[in-house]
């Protein structure tokens, strides 16, 4: 089970949008449900993200950094650290 802090249900609070086409949660234990539920990862560097992606198979030859961290389902958490949820 992963543990997701308020900067990380906020991020996803405010960001949620991005990603869905309705709000899918209205406040922090809903977002922490339902990260929870679609098996959000918290990673801690952008080189992370990338490393994800590459462990899911993804092939990232040829995309560029921003390209990827632009991804509707990665969030930037703001300090460092990013939120990706699987599809």
């Amino acid at each position: 089970m992963h543990e997701y802090d308020d900067a990380v249900l906020q991020c996803f609070l405010d960001n949620q949008l991005q990603l869905f086409p309705e709000k899918v949660a209205e406040s922090l234990e809903e977002a922490e449900d339902f990260l929870e539920e679609c098996m959000a990862v918290v990673v801690g560097s952008k080189n992370e993200v990338l490393d994800f992606f590459e462990e899911e198979g993804l092939d990232l030859e040829g995309a560029d950094e921003d390209g990827i961290l632009e991804a509707d389902e990665v969030f930037d958490i703001g300090d460092g650290r990013y939120l990706i949820i699987e599809g």
